[in-house]
């Protein structure tokens, strides 16, 4: 699949870096995909089967687990990681890729890595 983003700004280098990785990265049903999307509040995490096309597991900030948390927003993002390797072992996944998203492996996005290793995903 070739695709061309032209253009510039923060967004446009993004996608364009996660279509380069996603060249790459693919998750199957031994290994699902952990995706990571972050906006300027939230954070969500996916468990996807490329394979089926389907997510597995699905966990969010917006969720009603964090309606009364209180914290920063890389502390909501390391129990975003938590939860979502929480509900991954109760669905029997032990191992995952990790898919930034074209986001830097940085602040909230490894935090979302780190939650997920110590709730016990191998990355």
């Amino acid at each position: 699949m070739s695709v061309k983003i032209l253009g510039k700004g923060k967004k446009v280098a993004r996608l364009r870096r996660h279509f380069r990785l996603r060249k790459h990265i693919s998750g199957t049903a031994e290994r699902p995909r952990l995706v990571v999307s972050r906006s300027n509040r939230h954070m969500v995490a996916q468990i996807v089967d490329d394979t089926q096309g389907k997510t597995l597991v699905s966990v969010s900030t917006m969720q009603a687990d964090f309606s009364g948390f209180e914290g920063t927003k890389s502390e909501a993002a390391a129990k975003v990681g938590e939860l979502i390797a929480k509900k991954a072992q109760d669905a029997g996944i032990t191992e995952v890729v990790f898919d930034r998203g074209g986001n830097k492996y940085h602040g909230r996005v490894a935090a979302v890595a780190q939650g997920a290793r110590e709730g016990g995903l191998a990355l």
